[in-house]
């Protein structure tokens, strides 16, 4: 089995922009090891929430973030939060003894066992997979987030070493992110394994999602991006190479969600409140019984209401369920035509009082990429967004190469980021004191693991007649052993 295990993360990245003229170094280690064919993210398919999944192995109801901005009114009562946040995470920790995170994440498991790991991201996600404040002579765990670093004593010697954390590339640029993930890159494979690799290593990279937000899939600027991502994974594997590990090392590629082109922007609080909804994106004073605040992920929206009255939830159902950028409807209780929090395994402790995947289609952008989302806020048509039930969103990238993955195989079962934890755990042969919700991609490797069962799918719906027209949503579910993974989902009012 492999001595070391290191992850890297490509923000963003849609598994059918792997090719060898934009991304040959991927393309040949999913050539030369596993390519997983049926890849998916956790719904809401956004960055936290699929940091944390990969970091947890469980689900957004038990690892506690559901959504990159949640309403938690005991750390913010007047706006949402930021999840991936110091600030969130530092008094989300305070006021639950510790249980910000509802469960340990593997680098905390291993660190637990004895094992180093070593998590640098040039994002600020990278935080939640090890999030503890440490002494400065802690060296089991060093973790860097967008030019920050745990413990703090790291800080001098990264910044003479390395240099000040680059300012980001404006977004109206041409050029990828190209800098931040430079250094976040040499950081890792420099400093942090100064001391030799740690049993476990992860990179997060800011891109492509960084230049697909503004210019979309399949831009130029977008594909600077991937060319940006395969430089760094080629740079991290001739380092292993350099020192001779490359043979003892299980290196995994995996993206936290994929990416959809925005077909339009709608403004839901605005339509909201032209319908008389007390409906706020923030609040200026103490909210009142049945004030929403909504808040707008790109492809799907949150609707809390205060209070969590229920007349105002059927209200807002029936409001929702009649607009043309309604996708899926989830509710804390199941009303006609939603279905509930609990189908998309998001009822978290603090979930909100309703939960809209907005609607998408398998249409081709302008650049010829199929997947076109209906986004929350002002956001300009051509450009990328994600975060919703869409295929294009919910169907991202894994790949896999080293001593306990087959060679040349092209793995057909579903998997998803929830099933990275635990496969990390087995290779390393420590096992979780909790049960995760992910599963060992067994069916990969060459070692013994527990055996995968045959693959299932089935399809859910929920309608409800609307006058002459009928409301219609459907959510299509994959399985394996216990696991769950969502294909897509999408909803529709039409006339009878």
């Amino acid at each position: 089995m492999a001595r070391h295990v290191v992850v890297v993360v490509w923000d963003g990245m849609r598994p059918d922009f792997i090719s060898p003229e934009h991304t040959p170094t991927l393309y040949q280690l999913a050539h030369d090891g596993v390519m997983f064919e049926n890849h998916h993210a956790v719904y809401c398919s956004s960055t936290e929430v699929n940091g944390t999944a990969i970091a947890t192995g469980a689900y957004p109801q038990h690892s506690g973030i559901m959504a990159n901005r949640e309403y938690r009114p005991g750390i913010e009562s007047q706006k949402a939060i930021d999840t991936q946040s110091a600030e969130a995470i530092r008094k989300g920790d305070q006021i639950s003894d510790g249980h910000y995170l509802l469960r340990p994440t593997t680098a905390e498991i291993l660190q637990a066992a004895g094992l180093k790991t070593a998590i640098a991201g040039t994002k600020l996600v990278a935080q939640l997979h090890d999030r503890r404040d440490r002494p400065g002579d802690y060296c089991t765990g060093v973790v860097l987030f967008e030019g920050k670093v745990l413990p703090s004593s790291w800080q001098p010697i990264l910044n003479d070493l390395l240099g000040k954390f680059p300012e980001a590339e404006d977004t109206k640029s041409l050029l990828p992110n190209e800098k931040r993930d430079e250094w976040t890159t040499r950081a890792l494979t420099g400093p942090l394994w100064s001391n030799g690799v740690p049993a476990f290593s992860l990179l997060w990279l800011s891109e492509p999602d960084y230049s697909q937000h503004p210019s979309a899939p399949g831009s130029p600027k977008s594909l600077a991006g991937l060319e940006s991502s395969d430089r760094k994974l080629a740079e991290v594997l001739a380092e292993l190479e350099r020192r001779k590990l490359r043979d003892q090392t299980d290196v995994f590629v995996v993206s936290d969600h994929g990416f959809s082109t925005i077909e339009r922007g709608t403004d839901v609080v605005a339509a909201l409140q032209q319908a008389g909804f007390p409906a706020q994106r923030s609040f200026t004073n103490a909210p009142q019984k049945s004030d929403i605040l909504v808040d707008g992920l790109g492809g799907t929206s949150l609707f809390y209401i205060i209070g969590h009255e229920a007349e105002a939830a059927r209200k807002l159902v029936d409001f929702l369920q009649r607009q043309d950028f309604a996708g899926v409807i989830f509710s804390r209780e199941k009303m006609d035509g939603t279905f509930a929090l609990d189908d998309a395994n998001i009822h978290s402790p603090q979930a909100p009082d309703m939960v809209l995947s907005l609607r998408w289609s398998a249409d081709k952008s302008k650049l010829g990429v199929p997947g076109l989302l209906v986004v929350d806020g002002a956001r300009r048509a051509s450009g990328g967004s994600h975060s919703s039930l869409s295929h294009f969103d919910l169907h991202n990238t894994l790949v896999g190469a080293g001593p306990d993955l087959k060679k040349g195989f092209a793995d057909p079962m579903p998997t998803g980021n929830t099933d990275l934890a635990p496969t990390i755990l087995w290779l390393l042969g420590v096992k979780p004191k909790v049960p995760m919700d992910g599963r060992v991609l067994s069916e990969a490797l060459i070692v013994k693991a527990p055996k995968a069962g045959k693959p299932t799918t089935r399809r859910i719906e929920a309608s409800r007649k609307i006058g002459q027209s009928v409301w219609h949503q459907y959510l299509q579910i994959s399985r394996v052993n216990d696991t769950v993974y969502f294909d897509e989902g999408n909803g529709s009012l039409t006339a009878q």
